[in-house]
């Protein structure tokens, strides 16, 4: 069996992309997208037809109306392919924004509904600001299922928790990336790999506070830099993979064990926490790490949908 294969015994595995033609050959069961990968998807031949599509049928609405259904265009693509659910974000441009959040959330899941997609079979992402939290938390209670993004620290995971959202997407790599950048020639990678990864621990820490204490949101590990660090999270609820790491993994056949289980997480002796606004913000503002790569994170996003709308403006 390859790992792969074997992987899928233990976590729902989502293909992390916006190349939906990609999708039939890992047959994960979700997908998640985001302004990034939607930008490298559009630029590519492939996919020229449905940003001139979105251009011509949609031209003198407001630019953020076509970007949101170019973006709900590429999700049902991407429905008619898996079996589950797909990841659509709101611009990021709205991180700090409870209430603009919650009316792009709700136009997204009104357009998906207008093309016969159920609200189930939709999460959408918001990043995991103290506002983004609030905005995912009122929707949860409408019945709009959300995955937050651009998690970097514990606070952030517990005050998800705290908010029910339905999943949350902690992001290994980028964490793994800040450390090695701070270590700089002190960096031991051998000493930091697989189940000592910085951004592994992370996700475990997270995931055996939630199993402990019976909080239902999802933890699916995202933003993966080898395939080591995401057989070390085997068994975490789902994983968020690319194209490129799925094909590492399949072509792999070296045995692959559980590494994250609820039953051995329910018998640690952790600690009840929970933040209020106050407690969260000064928890993100202790954590030099969380705090550089949300706003690095959030920047990004931003500056990827900025391009994609300049793509729209000039088809």
């Amino acid at each position: 069996m390859n790992q792969l294969d074997a992987l899928k015994q233990y976590t729902t595995v989502v293909a992390d992309t916006g190349d939906f033609k990609l999708l039939g050959t890992w047959q994960p069961q979700d997908a998640t997208t985001n302004p990034s990968l939607i930008l490298k998807a559009v630029q590519k031949p492939d996919y020229q037809p449905l940003l001139k599509e979105a251009v011509s049928r949609f031209r003198g609405r407001a630019l953020d109306e076509i970007v949101d259904r170019l973006l709900v265009r590429f999700g049902c693509e991407i429905l008619s392919i898996i079996p589950g659910r797909v990841s659509t974000e709101v611009d990021a441009r709205l991180s700090f924004d409870t209430n603009a959040t919650i009316t792009r959330a709700e136009r997204i899941i009104e357009l998906y509904q207008a093309e016969g997609i159920h609200t189930d079979r939709v999460l959408i992402k918001i990043a995991s600001t103290w506002e983004g939290i609030q905005a995912a938390a009122h929707l949860e209670t409408r019945g709009i299922h959300t995955n937050l993004t651009l998690l970097f620290s514990f606070c952030q995971a517990v005050a998800c928790g705290q908010a029910r959202v339905q999943l949350i997407s902690p992001f290994v790599g980028r964490i793994y990336d800040w450390y090695k950048k701070s270590a700089g020639a002190g960096w031991d990678e051998a000493a930091h790999a697989g189940a000592n990864d910085p951004g592994v621990e992370s996700v475990r820490q997270i995931y055996n506070h939630y199993k402990k204490f019976g909080i239902c949101t999802e933890v699916m590990g995202a933003s993966f830099r080898n395939t080591g660090q995401i057989t070390a999270l085997a068994g975490c609820d789902l994983l968020t993979i690319s194209p490129e790491l799925l094909a590492s993994l399949a072509a792999s056949e070296i045995p692959l064990t559980r590494a994250l289980a609820p039953e051995a997480a329910q018998q640690l002796d952790l600690p009840a926490v929970s933040f209020d606004e106050a407690g969260f913000r000064f928890a993100m503002n202790e954590d030099a790490m969380a705090t550089e790569k949300l706003a690095e994170g959030i920047r990004a996003f931003c500056a990827d949908a900025i391009k994609l709308e300049q793509l729209l403006l000039a088809d």
